[in-house]
């Protein structure tokens, strides 16, 4: 079964930290060994894990993609968000984290993040957790 959540964000570049959420969903489904699939549908949006210790992080995360991607350069496509579907691209739109133990077996530092490119937008995602 697959379960959604929202992710309500507020500027136009943002990493939120959705760990917890999927974890949550995770414990819900009762397994204890598997694989858990992380998916955002929308093209200017991603998913990546990183680093949830030090919020500079992020930030430079997404001050780097901006700096190699920018908003204005030209670009065809006559809605003005081209650098959203490229950074989307890039990043991906889904995850798998393998679950043991009935959690998400992520490293020490490691989280979960939503990644908007085009936002302040309210985006889904889907998560499916699979036993072994």
């Amino acid at each position: 079964m697959i379960k959604q959540f929202r992710v309500k964000t507020n500027t136009r570049t943002e990493l939120v930290d959705i760990t917890q959420a999927v974890q949550r969903m995770v414990a819900e489904s009762g397994i204890r060994s598997g694989v858990c699939y992380v998916f955002v549908p929308h093209t200017t949006a991603g998913v990546t894990i990183n680093e949830n210790t030090d919020p500079n992080v992020g930030r430079d995360i997404l001050k780097e993609l901006n700096k190699v991607i920018p908003f204005d350069d030209n670009y065809g496509h006559n809605e003005g968000n081209s650098a959203a579907h490229i950074k989307s691209t890039l990043v991906g739109m889904s995850k798998s984290i393998l679950v043991e133990e009935g959690r998400l077996a992520l490293g020490t530092w490691q989280a979960i993040f939503f990644c908007e490119f085009d936002g302040p937008r309210e985006r889904r995602v889907m998560v499916k957790v699979m036993k072994d």
